[in-house]
């Protein structure tokens, strides 16, 4: 017998319910447990919020973007890959960090490296909310005193990125960004591979609120069967008492046209 959509949703509805219940009634008497047995729904209590928080920062992605945007990235025309860092994308958690030491990461992808003495750095997450914003969120980075020699933000690439890489590809970095003085940005494409690190550097022409530059693999000596990882370094020049909102930032691929 074949169970209805209708009561497949029923039987999902009164599942949910009952363990509403039971959660409701364990919160009300986990004064009164033993402390072995409250070991035990402390932890199933924190399995049980682990997921619960996924589904909640990915709602939360979804439900805070933008209206015109929807998420969606600008793919040139035979692009094989574009992609956007879960910053930009949804809440992180921490979603905020003051006085940041060098080496803290803000996710798994996403981490900040300097040489200050003494850090007067903040970052926040933020959510965009413009008209024409194709993020979700942004990331706001704020410098007080800066007596250090560089500042950058370290961006590790998902594997799509380097899988089926070669030197015919051209990598694409796109950013919208604002801040309360003109600042000097560069972006540097790191590849390892095998034993070396080629590395390629651009400055991002940022008279505007929007940059974009392209890195040339045919600049490098890249042996394609040993490419390991790739990530992005962000480098700020000179970022003493300013404030930078890197509105959004994408990345892509594609294959360089032959002639």
């Amino acid at each position: 017998m074949t169970i209805g959509k209708g009561v497949t949703q029923l039987f999902d509805r009164i599942a949910d319910q009952r363990v509403l219940r039971r959660w409701t009634a364990a919160a009300g008497t986990v004064e009164d447990l033993k402390l072995p047995d409250l070991k035990v729904v402390r932890g199933q209590a924190r399995q049980l919020r682990t997921q619960l928080d996924r589904v909640c920062r990915a709602a939360d992605g979804r439900l805070s973007l933008p209206a015109a945007g929807g998420g969606a990235i600008e793919k040139p025309i035979g692009a094989d890959w574009c992609w956007r860092p879960q910053v930009w994308r949804e809440a992180v958690v921490p979603g905020g960090m003051a006085a940041v030491a060098s080496g803290t990461r803000m996710n798994q992808e996403l981490a900040v490296f300097h040489d200050c003495r003494s850090s007067e750095l903040s970052l926040r997450q933020v959510h965009n909310t413009g008209a024409t914003d194709l993020a979700a969120c942004g990331l706001r980075m704020d410098v007080f005193r800066f007596d250090g020699s560089f500042l950058s933000l370290a961006i590790d690439l998902p594997d799509a990125a380097t899988t089926g890489l070669t030197r015919r590809h051209l990598v694409g970095l796109s950013l919208r960004a604002e801040m309360e003085r003109p600042l000097e940005i560069f972006a540097r494409l790191n590849i390892r591979h095998g034993p070396n690190t080629e590395r390629l550097v651009r400055e991002l022409p940022l008279g505007t609120t929007e940059a974009q530059v392209e890195f040339d693999l045919a600049y490098v000596e890249l042996n394609e069967k040993r490419i390991e990882a790739a990530w992005v370094d962000l480098i700020f020049e000179g970022p003493e008492m300013n404030q930078v909102l890197l509105r959004d930032l994408t990345m892509y691929r594609r294959p360089r046209a032959e002639i």
